[in-house]
């Protein structure tokens, strides 16, 4: 399902950081279903201030921590089923091998889906230490950036230091490589907006990383995403 091509033929870029976009990973019809099928099962409200940060989101774990299936594979859309397992395939992993110039052969992988509704947010931030390189997908069908919702592009921690806004259309995508310099965030989602912003981070971890969206004493009450969507 993934276009492996186009993550192969691209390169980084290294202003302000080793960042790179990625486009057209998708064909029109699995975008459609994609999509149309974005789960709402199993989300858990994440909201608070760690310091560095500001957030307010809705999590669900596509792939655990280092796990061989999905999570919750019952409750997914085939076309779902068919992109866990494609984040899973060795060729995708060597393309992102081959992207980012980092050795990720034995490097375990999480995967979150995320809702953010009218009023969420992701303040600046650098990615934890144990993180090596994030691969972020999005799954909107139609998004007007005057709502905000992009995944911005720092120079610093200055949420006004933009080099560049990534807008959350499907197929669309954005791999970074964590470093002291790759401050990134979400800007707020307007509250007049009617669909959620729909995002996927892959994230590949140092060897014996926890967790940083599942902890193992996690005991968040899980629910179904309710929120208002006019896709």
């Amino acid at each position: 399902m993934i276009n492996l091509e186009n993550i192969n033929q691209q390169a980084l870029q290294t202003d302000p950081y080793e960042w790179a976009f990625v486009n057209e990973l998708f064909t029109p019809e699995d975008s459609e279903m994609l999509a149309a099928t974005y789960p709402r099962d199993h989300f858990k409200t994440v909201a608070g201030n760690d310091g560095e940060k500001s957030y307010e989101y809705e999590a669900r774990s596509l792939i655990k921590m280092a796990a061989k299936i999905p999570t919750n594979a019952e409750e997914l859309s085939p076309a779902w089923r068919q992109l866990a397992d494609d984040l899973l395939s060795p060729a995708y992993r060597a393309a992102m091998t081959k992207l980012t110039g980092r050795d990720l052969a034995n490097a375990p992988v999480e995967v979150n889906v995320f809702h953010y509704k009218p009023g969420a947010w992701l303040g600046p931030h650098l990615d934890l230490k144990s993180k090596i390189v994030t691969h972020v997908f999005y799954f909107n069908k139609t998004w007007n950036m005057a709502d905000g919702g992009g995944l911005t592009i720092l120079r610093s921690s200055n949420m006004s230091d933009v080099v560049t806004e990534v807008s959350p259309i499907v197929g669309n995508s954005s791999v970074l490589v964590r470093s002291e310099k790759s401050w990134h965030a979400v800007s707020r989602v307007a509250d007049g907006c009617r669909r959620s912003r729909r995002s996927m981070t892959v994230t590949f971890y140092h060897p014996g990383s926890p967790s940083t969206m599942w902890a193992s004493d996690d005991m968040s009450p899980l629910h179904t995403y309710s929120g208002t969507d006019d896709d």
